[in-house]
């Protein structure tokens, strides 16, 4: 089983190739391929499943969270031969099958299809992505910018070669944008990380002012 990335850990990115090489390992092997979609499912990258970003179709997904729109939901989808292994009634939970979750859960799927969100999802990892680079080339500290769509991490490091996580700087950034009305996350080992996981349904405006509460603390960090 894995993640697609190690979001907690400071949202490192597998490389493209991995995947495909993990899968045919598993098939020779034949090991249940499982991928944890959790964080990153449900368009969270601009694509349904990040690991189409991988070109690959692994035995098992899990998802959650994003799934029903903030309502309690998780779901393991799979192979058919696989799924029909578990004899009906066997598999349960306390809290499984709540019909207003579900319900929302359906509801998602009709407005990620419907309302354009998985291709707003794209637009914004172009913007994010734009701007972040845009950002890269003004300040030292940015050393690295990595993610799909709008689900990035802005690395810190005081030096770009050496890459010394620029943890107090971080902290302090975070600190700045909540004094102008933005709560930013910072994550990673060393703390020196800082993440973006939006609303895919945030607007023009929206975005425009987080992104340019970021870009004021940025600069303010530097003098």
């Amino acid at each position: 089983m894995s993640r697609m990335w190690s979001w907690p850990p400071g949202s490192t990115v597998w490389p493209l190739g991995i995947f495909p090489k993990l899968q045919k390992i598993c098939q020779k092997h034949d090991i249940v391929l499982i991928i944890d979609e959790v964080q990153t499912g449900v368009g969270r990258t601009g694509k349904f499943f990040a690991i189409e970003h991988w070109g690959i179709e692994p035995d098992l997904i899990t998802t959650a969270k994003s799934l029903a729109g903030g309502m309690p939901l998780g779901a393991v989808t799979g192979r058919e031969d696989l799924m029909n292994k578990l004899p009906a009634g066997t598999l349960g939970a306390t809290f499984g099958g709540n019909a207003v979750s579900c319900r929302a859960g359906l509801a998602v799927l009709d407005i990620l299809y419907e309302d354009g969100i998985l291709e707003r999802g794209r637009e914004l990892g172009k913007v994010l992505f734009a701007r972040f680079q845009a950002l890269q080339n003004n300040y030292e500290i940015i050393g690295e910018i990595r993610g799909k769509g709008p689900m990035l991490a802005l690395e810190s490091v005081k030096d770009r070669e050496t890459k010394e996580p620029a943890s107090d700087e971080a902290k302090k950034l975070a600190q700045l944008c909540l004094e102008k009305g933005l709560i930013i996350l910072t994550t990673g080992c060393f703390g020196n990380v800082i993440r973006t996981l939006m609303p895919l349904i945030i607007t023009d405006e929206q975005l425009e002012k987080g992104l340019s509460i970021l870009e004021e603390s940025f600069e303010e960090l530097k003098q």
